[in-house]
């Protein structure tokens, strides 16, 4: 199969593919839903060059497309491809690990597994694996953390550049409170992160994304490092992790006495701006939703993690309140996070929002999983949406893929409903095709 995509990459053949459509161009947090996004119940989607060409119905576009070939996907849902905007591929091989809160966990399975990635060959192993499951996911572009080693970084990037997939993707920075092995120093952070942004960022589809790993595992020196780095490469993502646990909370507190609160440890650094993101947010402050407006940062919701981990539920509409909204991404966070399902993180989603009694609608759900993470990266322009000029990554949803879904959905009456069972009860069966840069990489 690897052979045929190459052929048919090289070749930049035009092809298109039929069925229900579904898309969104505004945020629906802040706009009417009904003028948020595009709906067609019979649809073609024209691709070429790893572009999308036209968009339009079926009456409208067959007559244009005699010698097109077509895929008609019946009774099936055209979506923008799921974006996860936080997941640690290292820690593929722990997902599923008994017990323990977040600290406890890191130490336990996390830094352990990881000190497995200085090894190239076990890093491309575990990247080849997760690319997989996340095309069989429907997933056709994430922000990932790696490892310590450089290693890690050349092992997923390279995967990825084989499809023609958009990572985004860093090494992890941090020199304290971790196993020696993981350790790295102020000034190898800095001079491994600048030597593969020089590398990998902007070549083909990859970008690269500055990591400190989270606050406690850098030292005062350290994210004086990265934040000098963050300023000579101003257009990098930048990630890593805030205010998700109680306990982590204070050890933050106790490490770093002087600062307002844990987001004001990155704001001191420049690490809060456009184009960072930070995962869970579960315990934000007013003050500190408020700095992470004024900067243009985000917050990547990871519910089936939060719930894991026994960290809490991340209220979304408190966090895009009209008076000071944050971009919000998902993100399904492996391995702390359950499951490479985007449709099963949307159904945690609306769990964690049923716990801060404020749900939103399945639409406004599918919105986040698409061109709402996509605007908390900044590639909304990209990827994210469907429609002419933009990047043509694309998911193929099976509405019936289990027969309790085929016979709940003879009784949904609208849109709303419909995709409302399919993310409370479908999973990777409902994926019937992946398409990266206009490529099948996935099939059912």
């Amino acid at each position: 199969m690897d052979q045929n995509l190459k052929h048919a990459r090289n070749q930049g053949e035009r092809r298109a593919i039929r069925g229900a459509l579904l898309t969104f161009h505004q945020d629906p947090f802040f706009h009417p839903l009904e003028e948020s996004y595009r709906y067609e119940s019979d649809a073609i989607v024209v691709m070429e060059g790893g572009m999308i060409v036209a968009v339009g119905s079926a009456d409208q576009l067959l007559p244009t497309l005699e010698n097109t070939p077509i895929t008609h996907y019946r009774d099936h849902l055209i979506l923008p491809g799921f974006i996860d905007s936080h997941v640690h591929y290292p820690q593929t091989e722990i997902i599923a690990s008994y017990g323990e809160q977040l600290i406890d966990w890191l130490n336990q399975y996390t830094f352990i597994a990881e000190q497995k990635f200085k090894d190239r060959a076990h890093a491309d192993q575990v990247a080849k694996r997760f690319l997989q499951e996340q095309h069989r996911n429907g997933v056709t572009s994430s922000t990932i953390f790696c490892t310590v080693f450089p290693e890690s970084v050349d092992a997923i990037f390279s995967e990825a550049e084989r499809y023609n997939m958009r990572i985004m993707a860093g090494k992890v920075c941090m020199d304290r409170n971790a196993p020696e092995a993981l350790l790295d120093t102020a000034q190898s952070a800095y001079d491994e992160s600048k030597a593969l942004i020089e590398k990998w960022h902007g070549r083909g589809r990859a970008e690269y994304v500055i990591t400190p790993r989270f606050a406690p595992t850098s030292t005062f020196e350290q994210l004086e490092m990265v934040g000098a780095l963050a300023a000579e490469y101003p257009d990098t993502l930048i990630q890593s992790h805030i205010s998700e646990n109680l306990d982590e909370i204070e050890w933050v507190r106790s490490l770093f006495p002087k600062v307002l609160d844990y987001a004001d440890v990155y704001d001191q650094y420049g690490l809060l701006r456009d184009r960072a993101i930070y995962g869970h947010g579960v315990h934000l402050t007013e003050r500190e939703l408020a700095i992470l407006h004024e900067r243009g940062a985000a917050v990547a919701h990871c519910p089936t993690s939060n719930f894991f981990l026994g960290s809490g539920a991340f209220n979304l509409q408190h966090a895009k309140a009209e008076v000071r909204p944050i971009k919000v991404g998902l993100g399904t966070d492996l391995g702390a996070g359950t499951s490479f399902s985007i449709l099963q993180t949307m159904n945690e989603a609306y769990k964690a929002a049923q716990l801060n009694g404020a749900p939103y609608s399945s639409l406004h759900t599918f919105y986040l999983a698409t061109r709402g993470t996509a605007e908390a990266l900044q590639l909304e322009e990209k990827i994210g949406s469907i429609a002419p000029g933009m990047e043509a990554d694309l998911t193929i949803l099976d509405l019936k893929s289990t027969p309790i879904i085929e016979y709940r959905m003879q009784s949904a009456s609208s849109l709303e409903e419909a995709l409302f069972i399919q993310m409370m009860m479908g999973d990777d069966r409902a994926i019937a095709a992946t398409y990266i840069a206009g490529e099948p990489v996935y099939t059912a």
